[in-house]
């Protein structure tokens, strides 16, 4: 009996360890089934988000024409449509591996021109399961062409268009890509523990410099400084345009930020985009409720502003704030942005749409807030996003400054008087976005892009004030 029951001791242990083993495997199985699950999931995420990226470069252009002058409308659009091409076309050639070069001096690095991946960069071996390499250059490459967009609203209205666009493939293609690989390529101020999640300073910032570069060296446009320094608003063409454009680019945020996980993890990603959203809302309520007190009146333009303002100010640290934080952060945005604009203003920097109020400004200040709020605070991180901030200052206003200074030497960076107050559609490309409402000549038409108009008329009285809505 005992002998019995050994045996039957022995293969009750037997058929435990088979059992066991077949169990272990059927697991391995199930990690690789949800592996690959996951792998498609952070793809799918990945290139969700580079679509709504991209619908933020078709909110910037409604944005920028809406708060512009009607007669400048085709000339924005243009802009617009050729920043965002030349951008990913530059990001493919050098741009792509200037910012990503591998192991480097921290300083600049170039891993060659092209796109060139090997076969496993298209598996999980790439990103620890996040993408490919397709996703992540797609990714990317929609945040390329924002530095250049953000120029193109305060340069508006009177840079010359081949001078911005020879201004824009330098900017796109080669400055931003560098200077984004000091943090996001593994570079020195990565290594010096700075944080910028997803851009208030590696895109917002960088781009709010070159429009600060660009705005000084053309100068404001006509009318809107009197001799005695006293300020004339030039309003905007189309509000309900910059409107859409201004919600376009919140639902874009939502890529913008939420894509910066890199990877589909529900509690990031959810977080992410909840921060961002409450950050958005304040910031409207901060620079809503600052505006009417200091004009008196609701003021949506500064309004709009406080939206972007509050996405800017949270996207250096999305992912590392809690629901109050994000909500203080935004707020102090919209209120920042209202003096902001009211401050470059005084020193007659005539920015049309307020970008480097919006992206300079509150880009440093969600730059800087990362050390002040959130699961980074404390002082030594402040004092790293300080140097942070006060690198790329310096790095993109020289780089800034040659582009646009060789452009300026070589070209000339603004287009005549006459071809100002006649407006750049005609000036410059000869249609109108709106023909309709242009008026026309004895023989039919619109009047020629060299020719005296009535705006010419307006400009040349005591008491000339720019034209209005649909001039």
């Amino acid at each position: 009996m005992k002998s019995r029951s050994r045996w039957f001791d022995i293969g009750l242990i037997a058929a435990l360890l088979v059992l066991t083993a077949s169990g272990v495997v059927r697991a391995e199985e199930e990690a690789a089934v949800i592996s690959d699950a996951m792998f498609t999931a952070n793809n799918l995420w990945l290139m969700i988000a580079a679509g709504l990226v991209f619908i933020m470069h078709l909110g910037f252009a409604t944005l920028e024409s809406g708060l512009t002058r009607a007669k400048n409308t085709t000339n924005i659009l243009f802009k617009n449509t050729f920043i965002v091409s030349v951008g990913i076309l530059t990001y493919a050639f050098v741009g792509f591996n200037l910012m990503y070069p591998g192991d480097f001096n921290g300083y600049l690095g170039f891993a060659g021109v092209g796109l060139f991946p090997a076969a496993a960069d298209q598996t999980i071996a790439y990103a620890d399961g996040g993408y490919t390499y397709w996703t992540d250059f797609l990714f990317q490459a929609m945040f390329a062409a924002t530095a250049a967009t953000i120029v193109s609203g305060a340069v508006a209205e009177r840079v010359k268009l081949g001078s911005f666009m020879i201004f824009a493939t330098l900017f796109v293609g080669l400055v931003y890509p560098w200077l984004g690989s000091w943090k996001w390529g593994g570079g020195w101020l990565d290594g010096l523990g700075f944080y910028d999640f997803a851009g208030s300073t590696l895109v917002h910032s960088v781009g709010g410099w070159g429009a600060l570069v660009g705005a000084a060296m053309l100068g404001p446009r006509i009318g809107k400084y009197t001799k005695d320094g006293r300020l004339t608003p030039i309003p905007g063409s189309n509000l309900p345009m910059a409107t859409v454009g201004v919600f376009l680019l919140w639902l874009g945020w939502f890529g913008f930020n939420g894509g910066s996980v890199l990877n589909a993890d529900p509690a990031l990603v959810s977080l992410t985009l909840v921060t961002t959203c409450l950050a958005a809302a304040a910031g409207c309520m901060g620079a809503m409720f600052t505006s009417w007190m200091v004009s008196k009146k609701p003021d949506l333009s500064m309004t709009l502003n406080g939206i972007l303002a509050g996405l800017v100010g949270i996207t250096a640290g999305a992912d590392q704030m809690a629901m109050g934080s994000a909500m203080i952060i935004g707020l102090i945005a919209g209120v920042i942005v209202v003096y902001s604009v009211m401050f470059f203003d005084r020193i007659k920097i005539d920015d049309p749409v307020g970008a480097i109020s919006v992206h300079l400004v509150c880009g440093i200040w969600g730059t800087l807030a990362v050390g002040l709020f959130g699961a980074m605070a404390g002082f030594g991180q402040f004092v790293t996003q300080l140097i942070g901030v006060a690198a790329y200052g310096a790095a993109t206003v020289v780089s800034a400054a040659i582009i646009f200074g060789a452009v300026k030497l070589i070209f000339g960076l603004r287009v005549d008087a006459d071809e100002e107050l006649e407006g750049l559609d005609a000036a410059e490309h000869g249609m109108h976005a709106y023909p309709d409402f242009r008026p026309v000549t004895v023989t039919g038409g619109h009047p020629a892009a060299g020719m005296a108009s009535a705006s010419a008329q307006y400009a040349a009285a005591p008491d000339y004030k720019t034209e209005g809505a649909l001039s």
